[in-house]
């Protein structure tokens, strides 16, 4: 079983993740100058310009978990986690950004084809800049799991495509340095513009499904349900909301109760059915609202009957 972090330790970790990916975006970026500009290899070039972008998404997570861990405030009551989720959406656009930009170099490229030069030396700073990626997503992988941040996942997630991208590259170098294939390094550079903007439409998606308040999965729904369902002074339970808030998840539901419990009572049994939801996802937000069993009103499980999330 995972072990839970303290709220202090996820607050320390969060922002060492996010200076980390900083400090590596910004050695990442002088190491790939040098060598574009001593190759003059269009899919360095493109690795480039995907690291510049790093650099401001990394920037932008930074300030985007400063905001998120601020408290609940009378303005903002349900606290500001969703600005992880902002950071993820403009993370997107400058993929894109960085795609569209490597797939207009491209074209230059097959029109005004360039003799490519010193690939040894293109090779070793990609194998360079793969090593320090690898260590920088497993701190990354590892702080994501225990604070659920989707600005860090979002910004290790990318990370990860970047390891492909490097891969790719050193291949090229060496079909280039070998072969003499300098078609081969434009070819390289056009699949690594496509991948780049698949996975700026893969975050995008995820974000504004955050930012809409799209529910939660239905393995989490019925988990949820579950274990309302378990405590015996529950006679039913409807209407259940969910949502992510950014680190954090929402539930809001009505329980039914014996019509005849005192108020004493039916506030224990709600306490109760609190507890077990936190325990299952920890820092949860939970509003449950307590309906006397039997009666009939307007419900919203008749109006979302047999649909799927």
């Amino acid at each position: 079983m995972l072990q839970q972090w303290s709220k202090e330790k996820i607050e320390r970790y969060k922002k060492l993740a996010v200076t980390a990916s900083v400090l590596c975006s910004c050695v990442l970026f002088a190491v790939k100058l040098f060598a574009s500009l001593a190759t003059g290899s269009l899919a360095i070039l493109s690795s480039l310009i995907d690291s510049l972008s790093d650099i401001v998404a990394s920037l932008i997570s930074f300030i985007a978990v400063k905001i998120s861990l601020k408290p609940a405030s009378c303005s903002y009551r349900y606290g500001y986690f969703k600005a992880e989720h902002l950071s993820a959406l403009a993370q997107a656009a400058f993929l894109a950004g960085s795609g569209l930009f490597v797939m207009y170099n491209g074209v230059d490229r097959f029109i005004h084809p360039t003799l490519l030069k010193q690939t040894q030396v293109g090779i070793f700073v990609m194998v360079v800049s793969l090593i320090l990626t690898l260590f920088l997503i497993v701190f990354q992988k590892h702080v994501s799991k225990h604070t659920n941040s989707m600005a860090i996942k979002a910004d290790s997630a990318h990370y990860v495509s970047d390891i492909l991208t490097n891969l790719s590259i050193i291949l090229s170098l060496i079909v280039v340095e070998v072969f003499h294939i300098t078609w081969f390094d434009t070819l390289t550079a056009f699949a690594i513009a496509f991948y780049l903007l698949f996975y700026a439409f893969q975050i995008a998606l995820e974000s504004i499904d955050a930012l809409m308040d799209k529910e939660l999965s239905e393995e989490v729904r019925q988990n949820v349900l579950s274990m309302i369902q378990s405590i015996t002074q529950i006679k039913g339970v409807h209407d259940l909301r969910t949502r992510d808030l950014g680190s954090i998840y929402y539930f809001e539901l009505h329980i039914e109760l014996n019509g005849n419990l005192s108020l004493l009572e039916a506030h224990q049994i709600t306490e109760l059915a609190e507890e077990k939801i936190k325990q299952a996802y920890p820092k949860a937000q939970v509003l449950i609202h307590q309906d006397p069993f039997g009666i009939k009103e307007d419900r919203l499980d008749d109006t979302f009957e047999n649909c799927e999330v």
